[in-house]
């Protein structure tokens, strides 16, 4: 899959490297994409990119002794043994002190598993060799709760040296529009919906094969690549895993109070919490308020959903059915994902994707408005998919999407009206009510669009302008 994307990233680091010298630290979620994009951003420049391995503190400081003789162009130097990581790095500043040079450190957190002291040595390196050179350094690590305590937190050695950070998301639906430009929107939202946008797995779906039988041999066979994927992730990152596959299990069943998921578990909510914060971490998982709340952080009114949409794809539809798939039984599995993959998984991605547009159209000065807060709304009586609010002037967003085959009509738009009527909070505002629609709108609601600018119209991606 060629390389699409990240051009807000790659302009960072393009910034740090045109300042002379720079201390950036790259973290995010394994496959996400972060090698590649760190190669497409040193493929025209002077640098040394070093992968640590999961090795001894020796065999990594040899490794690097190579690399390093390769930069230089001193393949004799392969064979010194460098007796500390101090005099590697010096022999590196040295090399080319006219040439701005960049170093990369690819899994740093495995230089810290093999050598605990390895912050404070690179802080010294830092320091006393590279920080007033022509020099640029990228830590990069797929250990999240690692790269924020040993080289993020305020406890590090390294803390305070970074001058800038980038989390790698996933790539947002725009982005990953353009690996798929033949397919329709629904067959993009349909790929969408189980890759969440993670290039490593969106390599699978870059084919001719139709969706169900890249699912099939990717996903529900056992020898498919992702078949046991967040298994292999949760294991790296977390201690008992069992514990977290269980609480994301109770999540994806629709337990997502803590006080249902206690229930549903046998357990006290105390003892849930610190498994929930450290999946939050991990940005698995994510806790949601309503919009307006005021004081988000003290709301009782969280609930919890899994954030990555692979894995609470992989939750639905493919870890409830481990034992008919370790059958081999795929067809069963595979009609169970057909009846409830659109309505139970895709729909709710689909207001992700929604969200994401109104930002865009936000960005693009599509219409007035300046987003303060974005999320949804929801109290005992009634929900909104997608709640922006503009505090500078007053107003709300509130939009409803709709992943059917039916044009939207002017029943959906009456009652989202009446549903903002009912909410004491948006009382103030000026409301502007958004629908979204997989195919089509009726043409009485696409006329009164056309009259009142409080009425905005969504089909696909494309925005529906009326004069």
């Amino acid at each position: 899959m060629k390389f699409i994307g990240r051009e807000k990233e790659l302009s960072a680091l393009e910034r740090e490297y045109d300042n002379g010298h720079g201390f950036v630290v790259i973290y995010g979620r394994r496959r996400i994409g972060k090698t590649t994009m760190i190669k497409e951003f040193i493929k025209d420049k002077k640098s040394l990119y070093f992968l640590a391995d999961m090795e001894s503190n020796r065999q990594n400081l040899n490794k690097l002794t190579g690399k390093v003789a390769e930069f230089i162009g001193q393949p004799y130097l392969s064979d010194v043994r460098f007796d500390t990581w101090q005099k590697l790095f010096s022999a590196f500043a040295d090399s080319f002190p006219e040439q701005q040079k960049v170093l990369v450190i690819d899994e740093f957190q495995y230089l810290v598993q093999s050598e605990p002291a390895f912050p404070s040595i690179f802080q010294e390196v830092w320091d006393e060799l590279f920080k007033d050179k022509n020099i640029m350094v990228i830590l990069c690590g797929s250990h999240i709760s690692m790269m924020l305590s040993e080289v993020l937190n305020h406890s590090s050695p390294l803390y305070g040296r970074r001058t800038a950070q980038i989390r790698l998301q996933p790539l947002s639906f725009t982005e990953f529009s353009q690996a798929f430009p033949e397919r329709s929107f629904e067959e993009r939202m349909m790929i969408y919906a189980v890759t969440g946008g993670v290039p490593k797995y969106m390599e699978f779906f870059c084919n001719n094969r139709s969706f169900d039988e890249n699912v099939r041999s990717n996903v529900l066979s056992k020898s498919g690549f992702l078949y046991e994927e967040p298994m292999f992730m949760l294991e790296k990152d977390v201690r008992e895993p069992l514990s977290y596959f269980s609480i994301m299990k109770a999540i994806s069943s629709g337990n997502h109070k803590l006080s249902d998921m206690a229930t549903v578990l046998e357990s006290k909510t105390n003892t849930l919490s610190p498994y929930l914060s450290t999946l939050i971490g991990l940005f698995l998982l994510e806790k949601r308020v309503p919009v307006t709340e005021k004081e988000p952080e003290k709301s009782r009114k969280g609930l919890y959903y899994i954030s990555d949409t692979f894995m609470d794809f992989w939750f639905r539809f493919v870890y409830p059915f481990r034992s008919e798939l370790e059958l081999d039984n795929i067809d069963y599995v595979m009609d169970k994902l057909k009846t409830n993959y659109i309505d139970n998984h895709v729909s709710f991605v689909y207001e992700k994707v929604c969200t994401e547009i109104f930002v865009q159209l936000c960005r693009d000065k599509k219409f007035d408005f300046h987003i303060s807060k974005i999320g949804s709304y929801w109290n005992s009586n009634t929900q909104i998919d997608v709640v922006a609010i503009d505090t500078h002037q007053k107003k709300i967003f509130a939009g409803e999407c709709k992943y059917h085959n039916e044009p939207v009509d002017m029943r959906v738009y009456s009652a989202l009206k009446e549903k903002c009527a009912s909410i004491p909070e948006f009382a103030g505002y000026n409301i502007i009510y958004g629908l979204f629609s997989k195919s089509s709108f009726d043409k009485r609601l696409i006329e009164l669009a056309q009259q009142n600018k409080d009425i905005i119209l969504v089909n696909e991606e494309e925005l529906l302008v009326f004069e």
